[in-house]
């Protein structure tokens, strides 16, 4: 038998796992990387956060991604070349952290990751006769694996689109196995590019739970701050305080038939981008080249916007598509708590108004569930990695075809 067929096949009959979960969102701020020891399988997952850390892309790294990242036409060759040279950029992170923590590769038993989306194309957004949903994750795992000597598990959003789903969100899987309280109804909101929550029910009906995207996180205020403010976010709401909410703007930005669609749903930046706020722009008659940075309110015509009104519409945006469809998952009569985690939490105006329009639902983060909401979507691979080696017999979502109940992730051996 090989060698490491043997050691996986301990591995998953051991008690407790150390793992490394690492994410790398479409915000491109940086890797995520988590280290874990789980103890257990399925409703019997405990989870401790032993480390945790976000490795900084430089500029050079952003700019190669963003030249693949969300186009409908790239270069093929480069597409190609990125596939093994993300995963050896994430290896050198990857075996940074460790020798920071003072922890050895042959310490760690598997590694989680969940690779970078370049594009993400369920049925519902492109529409075409004859085809699936699709997602495509670069940074190949069995690179990862050679580079670190690790173990590695990937590509996890292949087996669900296989299995019926969209290949989007996962974290329902993990959110289920690990935060599910009997007794309390809880929304674990996550707001990344892309927003997304669970819902988990206070009966721990299986059945019941489901995960969902909302529509726009951060995506569309980064890709603002970047292109007109020279800054990768808006941080602390900065520019969007500085902006009113434009009404006639807003209509048109929620004028989508995404947001009529069931649950549950998945969508990206290649949706939601910068040339869908122009069309929105557009519609509302508002031209995208009379938008200003400097001119007060009073200097302005009625069809002028300033960059910071811009912000301003685009960060309520985000806020009421996430209050809308987390309003579609409450009862009247019953209470809620809201776990939030992901880099829009850190967003005041953003969270300010989820909060104020849900007043049915308290306010926490995951933090208060002994998981750093920066985190949490590292920690979340890890727990998949998990159920891939040690469990995969739990019935997330009662099987439905949208959430199907499988073991995900493609094993890639060191040797």
């Amino acid at each position: 038998m090989n060698q490491y067929i043997r050691q996986l096949a301990q591995i998953g009959q051991n008690e407790a796992r150390t793992i490394i979960g690492l994410m790398s969102g479409t915000s491109l701020d940086g890797l995520d990387i988590a280290l874990c020891r789980i103890k257990g399988s399925g409703v019997d997952t405990e989870v401790q956060l032993l480390q945790f850390t976000t490795v900084p892309f430089n500029d050079d790294f952003k700019q190669k991604v963003r030249a693949v990242f969300s186009k409908k036409m790239v270069d093929m060759e480069l597409l190609c070349l990125m596939n093994p040279w993300i995963a050896e950029q994430h290896a050198a992170m990857i075996l940074g952290a460790l020798a920071q923590w003072g922890v050895q590769p042959k310490e760690i038993d598997l590694l989680a990751s969940h690779g970078q989306t370049v594009y993400h194309a369920p049925k519902i957004l492109h529409g075409k006769a004859g085809y699936g949903n699709a997602t495509l994750q670069i940074g190949d795992g069995d690179t990862l694996a050679v580079k670190t000597g690790i173990i590695t598990i990937s590509d996890f959003r292949q087996k669900h689109i296989a299995a019926g789903g969209e290949g989007a969100p996962l974290a329902v899987y993990g959110d289920y196995l690990v935060f599910s309280k009997e007794g309390e109804h809880r929304i674990m909101l996550n707001i990344g590019g892309i927003a997304n929550f669970t819902f988990l029910s206070g009966d721990l009906n299986m059945a019941s739970v489901y995960c969902t995207d909302t529509g726009p996180g951060n995506t569309l205020m980064d890709a603002l701050a970047q292109k007109h403010f020279n800054t990768p976010y808006d941080q602390d709401a900065a520019i969007g305080k500085q902006g009113q909410v434009n009404e006639a703007l807003l209509e048109a930005l929620l004028d989508h038939p995404f947001f009529q669609q069931p649950f549950p749903k998945t969508t990206g930046p290649e949706l939601f981008n910068l040339e869908y706020v122009a069309a929105a722009l557009d519609r509302a008659g508002l031209e995208w080249e009379s938008l200003t940075a400097g001119h007060s309110a009073e200097q302005r015509d009625a069809k002028t916007l300033s960059l910071y009104d811009l912000m301003a519409t685009i960060n309520r945006f985000s806020a009421v598509t996430i209050v809308d469809a987390t309003q579609r998952s409450l009862t009247a009569g019953e209470k809620y708590a809201v776990y939030s985690s992901g880099g829009g939490m850190h967003n005041p105006l953003l969270m300010q108004y989820i909060q104020a329009a849900l007043p049915d639902c308290r306010f926490y983060t995951t933090k208060e569930l002994d998981v750093d909401p920066d985190a949490k979507e590292a920690v979340l691979f890890a727990i998949l990695a998990n159920e891939c080696v040690a469990g995969g017999t739990t019935q997330v979502g009662g099987g439905r075809k949208d959430i199907p109940a499988v073991a995900m992730g493609k094993i890639s051996l060191p040797g």
